[in-house]
């Protein structure tokens, strides 16, 4: 049965009991939970905001990304190195959350390119990362979901084609994919054939407008990315992800320089707006 999720990235990238007023809130919208971005170094405050999430009910995921000097697929060997490390001690901070997924770009370095197109070698280096992380989730129950971003924030994994290869390289059953209305509605030519392709191996949905704003109000094919999910039986997360300049370093990190939507309108609306189409969808 599907669940729908929130990601608290609009208003803080911390994780810390500043958020328990905004679980709260997302919990009486209707809610099955949230998902966390893993950054911070404090491990306490992950176990804290997991104990107010499971005591209002919620569930919590968590999404990560990779700087350059922890880079996957880096020539350094130690460098690579670093990045496996840093992927476990994620998945550690998820696990101490309960958490069933994490997703996010962590098959490399998030804004960092070479100027070259992606190698074979480098798609290698990322599987083999991943096939490590991978035993590792799987001791924590947890399935990872490395996720394809558009050109202009990673060259790996830009487009679902790329993705799927190196899922497929991988190779292990706790190395999934993910799919990103936001991303893929820059990179893909279909979003049915996109879906399609990544269908074997989806185990999460991040639902994003063009613009970050609310679901529904852009230049999404809304009726055709629901459609197909159902047509594939996909049966996971659907999960919204926006984000605002509430949180300074963080967008200007991730190149957000202006308000999309107001945060809780992206809540409230988008929550309706899943729900509404789950059922409009839903197969007979």
């Amino acid at each position: 049965m599907n669940k729908i999720g929130f990601n608290i990235l609009p208003w803080t990238a911390g994780v810390s009991a500043k958020a328990f007023p905004l679980l709260d809130r997302l919990k009486e919208i209707g809610y099955d939970g949230v998902e966390v971005f893993i950054g911070s170094p404090d491990e306490g405050e992950y176990k804290a905001l997991a104990k107010h999430a499971h005591d209002l009910g919620l569930e919590v995921n968590a999404v990560t990304v990779l700087a350059e000097n922890e880079s996957p697929i880096s020539t350094d060997k130690s460098v690579r190195n670093r990045g496996i490390d840093r992927i476990k001690w994620v998945i550690d901070r998820a696990h101490d959350m309960g958490s069933e997924i994490l997703c996010g770009p962590f098959h490399s370095a998030h804004g960092y390119f070479s100027r070259a197109a992606p190698t074979e070698q480098e798609y290698e280096w990322a599987a083999e990362a991943l096939r490590i992380a991978g035993d590792h989730a799987q001791q924590a129950g947890i399935i990872l979901t490395p996720e394809a971003v558009n050109r202009f924030e990673n060259y790996l994994a830009s487009c679902i084609d790329h993705l799927s290869h190196l899922i497929e390289l991988t190779n292990h059953p706790n190395v999934r994919g993910m799919y990103d209305t936001h991303h893929s509605h820059i990179e893909e030519k279909s979003v049915k054939g996109s879906i399609q392709k990544i269908a074997p191996v989806l185990a999460h949905v991040h639902i994003s407008e063009n613009d970050r704003g609310t679901p529904g109000k852009g230049l999404v094919h809304w009726d055709e990315v629901f459609q197909t999910l159902s047509d594939i039986d996909y049966s996971g997360w659907y999960t919204i992800e926006s984000f605002s300049r509430a949180d300074p370093d963080f967008a200007n990190a991730i190149n957000v320089w202006r308000e999309y939507s107001d945060p809780w309108e992206i809540a409230e609306e988008g929550y309706h707006f899943i729900k509404n189409n789950l059922t409009k969808f839903e197969k007979k």
